[in-house]
């Protein structure tokens, strides 16, 4: 039994503009909302500066996916012990 994780790119989702805040989140171990709350409050001050942060945020990551793709792991089997229909089953105890 194959199964296949279709992710759609980041600049294609549809809950994001371009990807960049959610890419640094991803390659940095961050909430993309701790880098989104400030470009926002700087698109207030000043726009240029905010767009040209976020474009330089953009070239960096894209610069850092060239240079070290993700290696995609090989589809493990997964392999499913058959369940017989009326044997008990343990649950784990919540403490």
């Amino acid at each position: 039994m194959e199964t296949q994780v279709n992710q759609v790119a980041l600049p294609l989702r549809s809950h994001t503009i371009l990807g960049v805040c959610e890419a640094m989140g991803e390659d940095f171990g961050f909430n993309p909302v701790f880098l989104r709350i400030p470009l926002a409050a700087m698109v207030i001050v000043s726009p240029t500066l905010a767009f040209s942060a976020y474009f330089l945020l953009g070239l960096a990551v894209l610069a850092s996916r060239l240079l070290f793709p993700k290696v995609q792991p090989e589809a493990a089997e997964v392999r499913q012990e058959p369940v017989v229909a009326n044997e008990q089953v343990e649950l784990a105890k919540a403490a």
